[in-house]
């Protein structure tokens, strides 16, 4: 099964042409969307055929350090042009 498994998952790289995209980016993806989603740490667990929460914890899910405030600020540089100087602002 697992030679399967990496055959079509080849297939896809080459299909999509994802050069360094690998299978682990697809599973920390995922949990990340079901841990956004307030789907349980044991639910996203055994989705990801983890035995231990904790290594779904350890290895997939975030900390979540920052808040709305300093995303907010990270997504606004970018938003503005080459040579502009303005700094963003932070929301409330």
């Amino acid at each position: 099964m697992p030679s399967n498994v990496r055959e079509v998952w080849r297939q896809v790289q080459t299909g999509a042409e994802m050069e360094g995209f690998v299978s682990h980016t697809l599973r920390k993806t995922v949990a990340s969307f079901l841990d956004d989603a307030a789907v349980s740490t044991r639910k996203i667990s055994d989705q990801l055929g983890h035995s231990k929460v904790s290594m779904t914890q350890d290895r997939y899910l975030g900390r979540r350090l920052t808040d709305r405030e300093t995303a907010n600020v990270l997504e606004n540089l970018f938003d503005e042009g080459p040579g502009d100087e303005k700094r963003p602002e932070s929301v409330p």
